[in-house]
């Protein structure tokens, strides 16, 4: 018997997703790009469908930019957007109807090669304009698409 198709819907769908070699790399780059500013950062990457890719963090980085970092990552990769763009208006009522997957403050974004999404970082530490500046410096030594503008 043939495998079951529907001509009209698809039966499954395939998501690019960042591979671990350069979600590695990102973290490694944003620990890097940190301690350059003098800032001891925690970096998250993730894929568009939230999960977890890399994780790393620089010694003596404060406990809660480990759940920021995630949740910054999952507002890039599930927006598509920086997550400083989160209207004002809609930060808090963000955060509590995702449960605190997804957040406003500014240091997450996407993550696309060539136009192609395929996650987020989420970099904390630091004060959010910086936490947002070293992330535009990792998709740049990534050469991934830069950030995008308001």
């Amino acid at each position: 018997m043939p495998p079951h198709t529907n001509t009209t819907t698809p039966t499954y769908t395939a998501i690019p997703t960042i591979g671990y070699e350069t979600a590695a790399r990102a973290i490694a780059l944003a620990i890097e790009e940190g301690a350059k500013v003098g800032v001891n950062v925690a970096a998250t990457v993730v894929d568009p469908g939230l999960g977890l890719v890399a994780y790393g963090r620089a010694d003596g980085t404060t406990p809660h930019s480990v759940e920021t970092s995630r949740r910054k990552a999952n507002t890039g990769a599930s927006t598509r957007r920086p997550s400083s763009l989160v209207p004002a208006a809609l930060a808090v009522p963000l955060e509590h109807g995702t449960g605190g997957l997804l957040t406003g403050v500014a240091g997450g974004v996407p993550i696309g090669f060539d136009g192609i999404h395929v996650g987020g970082l989420g970099v904390a530490g630091g004060p959010p304009p910086m936490d947002a500046q070293i992330a535009a410096a990792v998709l740049d030594a990534l050469g991934a698409d830069p950030v995008p503008a308001a």
